[in-house]
Parts: C-alpha cells; sequence; structure tokens
C-alpha cells in the first residue's frame, strides 16, 4: 500500500479535475481566442473555469488571471508591483521564510537597488505582526507574507498585516502567496485586505501546469507577458486550457465539503503529533497551525536515510520542500533550529483523502526508522 503524505509538494489529481481535462483534450481543444462557434465553445469552457476559481477564492471573476502555477503568480505579483512602484520608493519587505519562488525576485530586486528587508520568523515559524509593524516606513513600496509556510505549517496574519501595511504606507502593494492556504484556510480574497494573491492548482488536487494571480480591482499593473492579449491583455499567450479546466473543476469538487475536509485533515494532523510525540528521538518542529503541515526531526539521522527507510514501508514523506532539493532548509535555518535537527528534518503532508490508517502506518515506520539507528 502507498501511504502518500507529501502533499504540500502536489497532490492527487481528483477524478473531477481529470475527467475535465479528458473532455477538454477530446472534445473542447479550441482555442478560446477564436471567432467561429468551436473556439467560442473553449471561449465558454473558459469563463466557467475562472468562475469556479473565483468562487473557491472568494473573488470575483474578472480578478482572477490564469498563471502557469504558484511560481508565475509569484513573480508577476513582484515584478510587476515593482515596475509600477519603483519610481515611489525602494523599500521592500518580505520574510525570511518564503518560498524561493519569492525569495529568488527578491533577489534580482536587491541587484536592481531595492533595499529588501527580511523578517525573521519566531522558533516556530511565525512572522508576527510586531515584526511588520518595526520593518514598515512611509517609503515602503511592496510588502510579501506567504500565507501559510510550507515547512512549519505556520499560518500569518495576513489580514492583520495588509490593514496595517495600508496604515502606515498608503501607497504600498501586499501580496500574499497563498498556494499552502487556498481551499486549507478559509477566506475571502475580497476581504481579506491583501492587493495581490497567488495561488496553484496542484496543490488543491487539480493538475500541474495551472495556477492564478488575484488583483484588486483599481490596482493597474503591467502586463507581465507580452503577446496577443489574452487574460484580457495582462498575461498573453494561448490559455492552457486542459490545466485551467482540471483547475476550475478541483476548486468546485472541494467547496461541498470543504469544512468537514479540512476540520477531518486537522484531527489527523493532531492524531500525527500525539503518536509521533510518543516516539523517542522524535523532535516536532514548527507551529503546525495549517491542518495538513507537520515538520518533525530525528537529530542526528540524515534525512535522506529517514526517506529511504519510510519509503522501503511504502511511506513518502518529504525532506522539506519539494522545490529546494539538495540545500539545507532555509526555513528550518530561519527558526534558529540546530544544525543536527536541521539535517535530520522531515515534512509530512496531508490531504482531503488522507485516513487515519495511513498516519498510523506512518507512526509504525517512523518508530521501526528510529529503532534502528538509535
Amino acid at each position: 500500500m502507498l501511504v502518500y503524505l507529501d502533499n504540500s509538494a502536489t497532490t492527487k489529481p481528483c477524478p473531477q479535475a481529470v475527467a475535465a481535462m479528458v473532455e477538454a483534450l477530446e472534445e473542447g481543444w479550441g482555442n478560446p481566442s477564436a471567432l467561429y462557434r468551436f473556439g467560442m465553445d473553449a471561449a465558454h469552457r473558459l469563463k466557467a473555469a475562472r468562475e469556479q476559481v473565483a468562487k473557491a477564492l472568494g473573488a470575483e471573476a474578472d480578478r482572477v488571471f490564469f498563471t502557469s502555477g504558484g511560481t508565475e503568480a509569484d513573480n508577476w505579483a513582484i515584478f510587476s508591483s515593482l515596475a509600477r512602484m519603483g519610481k515611489r520608493g525602494k523599500h521592500v519587505i518580505t520574510t525570511a521564510v518564503e518560498h524561493h519562488a519569492v525569495l529568488h525576485p527578491m533577489k534580482r530586486l536587491e541587484e536592481q537597488g531595492f533595499r529588501v528587508t527580511y523578517l525573521r520568523p519566531d522558533p516556530l515559524g511565525r512572522v508576527t505582526l510586531e515584526a511588520l509593524r518595526e520593518a514598515l516606513t512611509p517609503d515602503t513600496v511592496f510588502v510579501s507574507v506567504m500565507m501559510v509556510n510550507n515547512e512549519s505549517g505556520a499560518v500569518m496574519p495576513i489580514s492583520q498585516m495588509a490593514r496595517l501595511t495600508h496604515r502606515v504606507a498608503p501607497d504600498a502593494i501586499f501580496h500574499t502567496d497563498a498556494v499552502q492556504g487556498f481551499l486549507k484556510l478559509p477566506f475571502q480574497a475580497k476581504t481579506l485586505g491583501a492587493d495581490l494573491i497567488s495561488v496553484s492548482s496542484h496543490k488543491v488536487h487539480g493538475p500541474k501546469g495551472a495556477g492564478a494571480l488575484y488583483i484588486r480591482r483599481g490596482l493597474p499593473l503591467p502586463p507581465f507577458l507580452l503577446g496577443g492579449g489574452q487574460e484580457l491583455g495582462e498575461r498573453s499567450g494561448t490559455e492552457a486550457m486542459p490545466a485551467i479546466v482540471g483547475f476550475g473543476a478541483a476548486c468546485a469538487a472541494a467547496l461541498p465539503t470543504l469544512k468537514e475536509d479540512l476540520t477531518r485533515e486537522a484531527g489527523l494532523r493532531d492524531l500525527a503529533i500525539s503518536l509521533l510525540g510518543e516516539i523517542p528521538g522524535v523532535e516536532l518542529l514548527g507551529a503546525h497551525d495549517a491542518p495538513h503541515i507537520l515538520s518533525a526531526s530525528l537529530p542526528g539521522v540524515p534525512t535522506q536515510n529517514t526517506i529511504n527507510l519510510l519509503q522501503d514501508k511504502g511511506v513518502c514523506v518529504s525532506a522539506g520542500s519539494a522545490c529546494a532539493k539538495g540545500h539545507r532548509s532555509h526555513v528550518l535555518e530561519a527558526m534558529g533550529l540546530s544544525p543536527e535537527t536541521i539535517d535530520g528534518a522531515f515534512r509530512i503532508s496531508l490531504s482531503r483523502y488522507t485516513t487515519e490508517e495511513e498516519i498510523r502506518t506512518l507512526a509504525e515506520a517512523v518508530t521501526a526508522a528510529a529503532q534502528r539507528w538509535r
């Protein structure tokens, strides 16, 4: 039996998403920009998918712009915002625990002369409102804070941070990478207060290759990709229709049972915390505020060794962010953990398909790994 517990890396596409993609590939493969009926049928499918994602996001449909994924959405938010705001100021704020889709663009901004402040987390991985308050200045032009950290499970106070940013620096643009928060935490884009919100399909049981950027009404940004003028001229390129309709179908499939699913996931996370906490040698890491993310460590045991032992028992976990292979976790380093703990860390992440049996199998596998190395 495969016990898949790496859902923060990617999730299994749900049956509704797969069916929508197959139908788009076999029947609805027209270009939605075409003016004949077959193309207009594709345009209707695109409109329906946009409405499905917007409903899940709590946004107006015309404020949702499709991308190739969360990384592109983050890059778009950062570079287009600073192209607009760069003449008003050179101060940018983010956190030391962001995904590299934010951190690497920030390094590019520093090369261009921007001054970037990296907010440090507390030992549980949370970045506080007070830390942001101390960093904000009237010449701050852009702030980017992730909603949920993909390793610690820490949840950031995004709504309060957005309000604070707009009060202290009224012209500043506030962005949140909500890739790990979308359909995992209750929020509505229209009331969250963020100007820009990045989300991704393959984290919510949709296909890879699709994501979206929410841009609040009244915020003009320079187009990210130039070409044929798709996505209302904001992001040119023929839309990846199979991925987009799969994304929409996944969102629609999640909503009817979302509250119950998240409650159940949180219960399974708590069960994992309880079972792993009883294993000698296991150290639990981070805030694990989110219902689906838990990090642990076997200090002194290299992560890859633990992953190999768990894999032998059919259990799949992660060595941290799946997008940063071969590097010590910058998130756990920022939390001030010891090198021994960081080098033995592994991440467990759940989905609505995770079962109690799988959590208990995980605990048995980690117990065996701990006993072997001890």
